[in-house]
């Protein structure tokens, strides 16, 4: 309150004193050498340009007024959005901890909605999905009392993803649709049960699946272009035309798998076993293999 008094009394000075600085007026010797008329229209003169000096100063301190008024609103715009992008997130964070499929539901899409509106939000909610999916379907391979890693069959008769949790299921779903930020980190999905996961044509690109069981997933077209599936259980996946160019699949589990048309450009498939793979018309240029790589017969 003080600074706005102190400024209208400086420019209200600045409106007395300044024209007569600019333009200062004619002294008494030069106003004795100027003919009675003459005087009286040189001061009226000197007056009125005064005058139009002083209607510019109020005209540029309204400019001002308006500029800083401006500002100060979209200062206040911006914050009453970020505290309302605020509220939405926390709201959707609740919604996510809900014993109610259809409000964890709720949450997912909300976030995928703020990750699309907030780009400072994005890497986070890639962390809190991803985070969500870890602790809802776990797949604790090495730690004690931990699963078989692969299990002695593959579960033909297991549901569906999409049926046994179709929240975890949307949650990959949200996520295989985020922008692509060279600067985030990769999605964390290591030791996760994705059996039978339906991830047709979904963008997994960079996504850590280590030790993951993803046995009898249908993953046509799916892209895992620098992926790491290290260990992973790939037995059974429908992988046609999926894109795994320069994915770690070392000591991966693909018996049976169907790779007809993958693209392995790069792939690292050292300690992979593909005991009955179909491997017809895929890219197999440039893969890393050892003698512990196991081929399906007869040998690509």
């Amino acid at each position: 309150m003080l600074s706005v008094v102190g400024f209208i009394l400086f420019f209200t000075l600045l409106l007395v004193f300044l024209p007569g600085v600019v333009y200062p007026p004619l002294t008494s010797n030069t106003l004795r050498r100027i003919e009675p008329a003459k005087r009286i229209e040189l001061q009226q003169a000197q007056s009125q340009v005064q005058n139009t000096f002083r209607a510019q100063l109020l005209q540029g301190l309204a400019g001002l007024v308006v500029v800083g008024g401006a500002a100060v609103g979209w200062q206040q715009l911006r914050l009453a959005r970020e505290g309302h992008v605020t509220d939405r997130f926390t709201a959707a964070i609740d919604h996510l901890g809900s014993d109610t499929l259809a409000i964890r539901l709720g949450g997912i899409y909300a976030l995928e909605r703020l990750g699309r509106n907030s780009a400072a939000d994005r890497s986070t909610i890639t962390y809190i999905l991803g985070a969500f999916i870890r602790e809802h379907v776990p797949w604790p391979v090495g730690e004690q009392d931990g699963p078989e890693h692969p299990t002695a069959v593959v579960e033909t008769q297991l549901p569906w993803l999409t049926k046994r949790a179709p929240d975890v299921w949307a949650a990959l779903r949200v996520l295989s649709r985020r922008s692509a930020n060279a600067e985030e980190q990769p999605l964390y999905l290591a030791r996760t049960d994705l059996r039978r996961a339906v991830l047709a044509g979904m963008r997994l690109e960079g996504t850590i699946l280590r030790h993951c069981n993803l046995a009898g997933a249908r993953m046509q077209g799916v892209d895992l272009t620098g992926a790491d599936l290290t260990d992973a259980d790939l037995r059974e996946v429908d992988l046609r035309g999926a894109n795994l160019t320069n994915a770690d699949l070392r000591g991966a589990h693909l018996q049976g798998a169907n790779l007809v048309q993958a693209v392995l450009l790069g792939a690292d498939l050292r300690g992979a076993n593909l005991t009955d793979a179909s491997l017809d018309a895929a890219d197999l240029a440039g893969i890393v293999s050892d003698n512990a790589t196991v081929w399906p017969s007869p040998c690509p």
